[in-house]
């Protein structure tokens, strides 16, 4: 009677926890996740409904995927790496820092001129950038983030790249870009379209979306690193990503979903 009472108890406690909609897993566990700049605030309104859903908990370390490359080459403890390219988690399979078979595009990147001038920008960036009153033009640097990749390949397309050289700033990352458009630094600057649209936008100004036909389109790989390939909370955010819930706060913040 005691065995019987007892397993029924234990089916109780089992079918509430289904009902409730809880993970059945032994502890939460942490993951440390290096995401690149462009796609922090994204990652960051992704956090609460991850922990919700999971139980896990995610700490986010945002640069250029160029640093975030080195700094993995040299040890730090990442679990996760969100690069802003394709090429990055495939050379870190490559150099066995990432586990194979776990990278995937979980966002495709839109660029776009941007000015913090509502009139600096027309329907022809082209003309904007070639207006002879510019003094700065400020893009990431192309050997540390592929947003500085694509506005050099867009500048290529257009034919300005020798031209703008003069006129040409760089940033580390795309966030670093943005803020020096912001502050008055530069006048027009390649960013993401995600910080145009963010919420947190001081202004709108004015931008112009480059057409996909002028560079190579921005795919952004997620991959598992080595540190993060027994870590339960890595795992159940790579399979995160890739749910309906994750799709809409990617397209929230201006990117095509990936895979």
């Amino acid at each position: 009677m005691l065995i019987h009472v007892a397993r029924r108890f234990t089916i109780m406690a089992i079918s509430a926890l289904f009902v409730a909609g809880l993970p059945l897993q032994a502890s939460a566990e942490s993951a440390l996740v290096a995401t690149a700049a462009n796609f922090a605030e994204a990652a960051e309104a992704m956090v609460e409904p991850f922990r919700n859903a999971t139980g896990h908990d995610l700490q986010l370390t945002t640069g250029s995927t160029g640093k975030l490359l080195a700094q993995i080459r040299e040890g730090a403890p990442f679990d996760v790496m969100l690069s802003a390219d394709a090429a990055t988690p495939a050379r870190l399979i490559e150099d066995g820092k990432a586990v194979a078979g776990t990278s995937f595009t979980y966002a495709i990147g839109r660029l776009v001129l941007w000015s913090d001038d509502p009139g600096r920008i027309g329907a022809d960036g082209a003309a904007a950038l070639e207006n002879p009153d510019l003094r700065f033009v400020a893009l990431a640097n192309p050997d540390l983030a592929p947003y500085g990749v694509a506005a050099r390949e867009a500048l290529q397309s257009l034919g300005l790249w020798e031209a703008l050289q003069p006129k040409l700033v760089m940033g580390q990352n795309v966030g670093q870009t943005h803020s020096m458009v912001a502050t008055g630094a530069a006048e027009l600057g390649f960013v993401a379209l995600s910080a145009v649209t963010s919420p947190r936008a001081t202004s709108q100004g004015s931008s112009w979306e480059v057409p996909q036909e002028l560079f190579t389109p921005i795919r952004q790989d997620a991959v598992l690193l080595d540190h993060g390939a027994d870590n339960a909370a890595a795992q159940a955010f790579l399979a995160f990503l890739r749910t309906d819930e994750a799709a809409a706060v990617i397209e929230r913040f201006g990117y095509a979903v990936g895979d």
